[in-house]
């Protein structure tokens, strides 16, 4: 094959392949984007209905298809959020109720957390350390994400010791809820212990935040 030629197929070959991975981030990019509205089905209404129930907005049964009454709860949320009511779950729609809600597999975690380090707290100090979790989530200083903050390495001793893998109770799931919609009584701290169960200078060394129960809160 002379010089020519191979330049040529090569040439055509990298054009080939440019074009492959421009449709595919169109593609990925319009999936993203797409909105939801009556008619639509999937996990991402799934996850929509999830979320607008954890708000009390949505009250019927998670089906995973966009309903009348799924468009009636997204109405509903628009309002409260101050944007356009069109009952359309669009991106910016989607955005806003990301912004005040988790994943029902987040919430099932987070619940964890709270049922393994705050068994027989009061509701406060379990929502206390549900909001730790979320306000790491959202620190620069913490993974991004609420499944990498709680197994994040040495970050909570109920992974360590396997209480985590514990069924959380209904109290514990309820608090896991409203820390996910910022009810927050530790005013953001982002750690938490126990002074009676260890001693830690380190702990001693942050800025107390609160103490509800058992446990001392720290930014």
């Amino acid at each position: 094959m002379s010089k020519s030629k191979f330049k040529q197929r090569a040439a055509r070959r990298l054009a080939t392949l440019s074009l492959a991975m421009t449709m595919l981030f169109t593609g990925a990019v319009g999936a993203q984007a797409a909105s939801m509205s009556v008619g639509s089905s999937g996990e991402q209404v799934k996850d929509l209905q999830e979320r607008l129930y954890m708000l009390d907005y949505y009250k019927g049964p998670i089906t995973s298809r966009f309903s009348a009454s799924t468009k009636t709860a997204v109405s509903a949320f628009q309002r409260g959020a101050g944007l356009e009511r069109d009952g359309i779950a669009g991106p910016t729609t989607v955005k806003a109720l990301h912004k005040v809600t988790v994943s029902r597999s987040d919430l099932s975690r987070v619940a964890r957390v709270v049922h393994g380090e705050a068994r027989g707290e009061s509701y406060k100090g379990k929502v206390a350390v549900a909001a730790v979790v979320m306000n790491r989530s959202r620190s620069p200083l913490f993974p991004n994400s609420i499944r990498d903050v709680i197994f994040a390495k040495n970050a909570f001793s109920v992974v360590s010791d396997g209480q985590f893998w514990l069924t959380p109770d209904a109290e514990s799931l309820k608090a896991a809820k409203d820390a996910a919609k910022r009810i927050d009584p530790t005013k953001g701290a982002l750690y938490f212990y126990n002074p009676a169960a260890s001693q830690s200078e380190w702990f001693e060394s942050r800025k107390k935040t609160v103490q509800i129960g058992s446990h001392q809160f720290f930014k």
